[in-house]
């Protein structure tokens, strides 16, 4: 008896001590927390920038700083850290002119640390081959480079002709996914593109998969191979901040994602979107801010613990091996491509006395803006100096919103900081920057380009216009596509004269704005209609041939107007201070202005709610008629009785 007392002792004792157990003897809930410092929409932003505030923001100079400091603290606290990036590296300083030749983009990033990063629509501004020679470039330095991801847009739509681009694509290599082991976490990193991205990339030519299905195929594909603790997307697709998306619409269709970087809009969510158990996050532009975020996994899903912005501001010294850097690709752009205009990095243009809206803030209403006039005019004194005595009087200058990257701040204005406002793209040439084409529309087309200012701006507020040559007024409250109350053209003695349906009027534009017409005529659904013409009316094919040079024969840039504009001027002229009445806002909601001078499009629905409005009345009224004529049946019956 006293063995078996012993033997039930031993096993209530062991039973106990299992079930009381440390630690380890328990199965883990999920893997360790981890850290993602993150960044999209960059944008070349090496050096600092002024804000509104008087202040500065922003910098690969300051980043640098902040991502090391970032690191050490995570670091101290345990937590695997990955750093990331959402596309969109290139495109928005003078750093961008020695892309093909110097890849200074990703060379940052390698120095910096960052692990991965995806292809946004603006790594392919300067078309197929000069992304090729960027890979290609990057490769060649023997720098660190992070790894590129991108699984649904790495085929050219002509095999034959993109046969360049899909062999830097291989040897780089950029891949659908990639692994990254960090502190005993495995993390995947896939990568994808937009169909707003891609309507935004003309000249990419590369075809477009689905990125609901692409990501599916590989989410499919890591879980299967890599029995990965965390799966990461790096969407170049995008969120409005309040809901509406692509990246919300991805989350809702496919399972499996832990966290997608949102970037290509731009946004900035102050807090994490959760959607289908996915976090979505976004941190800004422009190297604003840096997004820290770091999550857990319990029972399968992705937990929230902490999420900051982090300004990237003056407050954050330089850091010196970045600043070093920066340097010297700066030389290199003085050397190869400014060296060329006669012109250096920071070499003074003019004085700025005005405050012009701050870019943070441009074209988020619809509106004349100074800049935005100060641009377009800038198209016109470009094309007198180039045409010289040939020169064909411009009817009709005009720049969209969505090609204006800077603002310009108060005090001197320098090559690079006129760069930066028109900072995109490059020609026929393969010179960077995108070039002035000089074309002809019909006043027709003219007053459908006011409609599309005035109605297709809340839908693609990219495509909100600033011209020169022309006033025209618009009610926000009309109906849609019927907005514009009035229009005309300004002679060069500052008369004003009707726009003439059937006349031919000489425009000019930036060459990207020239080929996004195709896209803001799809947005109209084909009610407006803007085609670019020859002089005589003939409809163009090839946008490219009317690209406007110069003497020498060299492409007129954007970017070079508006230099040799300010230039001209010495100190920003008074009529920039404040909007001249180019164009007219009405938030009127007066009866008479919202139906006054009606188009087809207002008369049809006016007639459309009289008939609703006739029928309804017919509906209620009748059953009171045969109520009334059944009341007086009756009462005539009883009569009778």
């Amino acid at each position: 008896m006293r063995y078996l007392r012993s033997v039930f002792t031993l096993v209530l004792t062991a039973v106990l001590l299992l079930g009381s157990g440390p630690a380890w003897a328990a199965a883990p809930e999920g893997p360790g927390e981890m850290t993602i410092l993150f960044t999209h929409d960059t944008h070349d932003h090496f050096l600092p920038a002024a804000n509104e505030e008087g202040g500065e923001y922003g910098g690969y100079v300051r980043l640098a700083t902040l991502l090391k400091d970032e690191r050490q603290a995570a670091k101290a606290e345990g937590r695997a850290v990955v750093t990331l990036d959402g596309g969109d590296f290139s495109m928005g300083s003078l750093f961008q002119t020695i892309y093909t030749t110097h890849a200074p983009e990703l060379r940052a990033l390698g120095a910096m640390g960052y692990d991965v990063t995806t292809l946004g629509n603006h790594e392919f501004d300067y078309r197929q081959q000069g992304l090729a020679d960027m890979l290609t470039a990057a490769k060649a330095s023997g720098d660190p480079l992070p790894a590129i991801v991108q699984a649904n847009y790495t085929t050219p739509l002509d095999r034959s002709a993109g046969a360049g681009l899909t062999a830097a694509l291989e040897d780089y290599p950029v891949t659908d996914y990639t692994m990254v082991e960090r502190d005993g976490l495995r993390v995947a990193v896939f990568g994808v593109l937009g169909k707003d991205a891609d309507d935004c990339a003309p000249m990419s030519g590369m075809k477009l998969e689905p990125v609901a299905d692409a990501a599916k195929r590989v989410v499919a594909e890591i879980r299967e191979k890599e029995d990965p603790d965390y799966i990461i997307c790096l969407s170049h697709s995008g969120t409005d901040g309040a809901g509406k998306g692509e990246d919300y619409e991805l989350a809702k269709a496919v399972d499996g994602i832990d966290v997608i970087i949102s970037g290509h809009t731009h946004t900035t969510l102050e807090t994490p979107t959760q959607v289908n158990g996915i976090l979505i996050v976004s941190c800004g532009e422009y190297t604003e801010n840096l997004g820290v975020l770091t999550v857990s996994k319990s029972g399968g899903k992705t937990e929230l613990v902490d999420y900051q912005l982090l300004p990237v501001d003056e407050t954050v010294p330089n850091d010196p091996a970045m600043t070093t850097l920066a340097r010297n690709f700066q030389q290199a752009v003085d050397g190869t491509y400014l060296s060329g205009y006669g012109l250096t990095f920071n070499q003074d243009l003019c004085e700025n006395p005005y405050d012009f809206t701050p870019i943070s803030r441009f074209g988020a209403v619809q509106e004349e803006d100074a800049l935005g006039s100060l641009i377009a005019d800038s198209y016109v004194y470009a094309v007198k100096e180039a045409e010289g005595a040939d020169y064909v009087p411009v009817d009709f200058a005009v720049v969209a919103s969505g090609v204006i990257r800077a603002s310009l701040a108060k005090g001197n204005i320098t090559v690079s900081d006129a760069f930066d406002v028109s900072s995109l793209g490059s020609g026929a040439d393969g010179t960077p920057g995108y070039p002035l084409v000089g074309v002809y529309i019909t006043g027709k087309e003219l007053k459908d380009a006011f409609e599309v200012d005035a109605s297709v701006t809340p839908l693609m507020p990219a495509a909100q216009l600033y011209g020169s040559g022309m006033v025209w007024s618009f009610n926000v409250h009309r109906m849609i596509f019927d907005k514009v109350t009035d229009c005309a053209q300004v002679l060069p003695d500052g008369s004003r004269v009707p726009i003439q349906d059937d006349k031919l009027y000489r425009v000019v534009t930036g060459l990207y704005s020239g080929q996004m017409l195709g896209t803001v005529n799809g947005k109209s659904f084909g009610l407006l209609t803007i085609t670019p013409r020859d002089e005589n009316g003939q409809p163009i094919e090839n946008l490219e041939d009317y690209i406007i040079h110069g003497p020498g024969g060299t492409e007129v840039k954007e970017w070079y107007a508006l230099a040799s504009y300010l230039r001209s001027m010495g100190t920003v002229d008074s009529r920039y201070a404040a909007p001249e009445g180019r164009k007219t806002v009405s938030r009127s909601w007066n009866p008479i202005e919202l139906v006054r001078s009606p188009g087809w499009i207002t008369l049809v629905v006016l007639v459309v709610v009289l008939l609703i409005a006739a029928l309804i009345v017919l509906l209620v009224t009748r059953p009171l008629r045969s109520s009334g004529r059944k009341g007086y049946r009756a009462y005539r019956g009883r009569r009778r009785r």
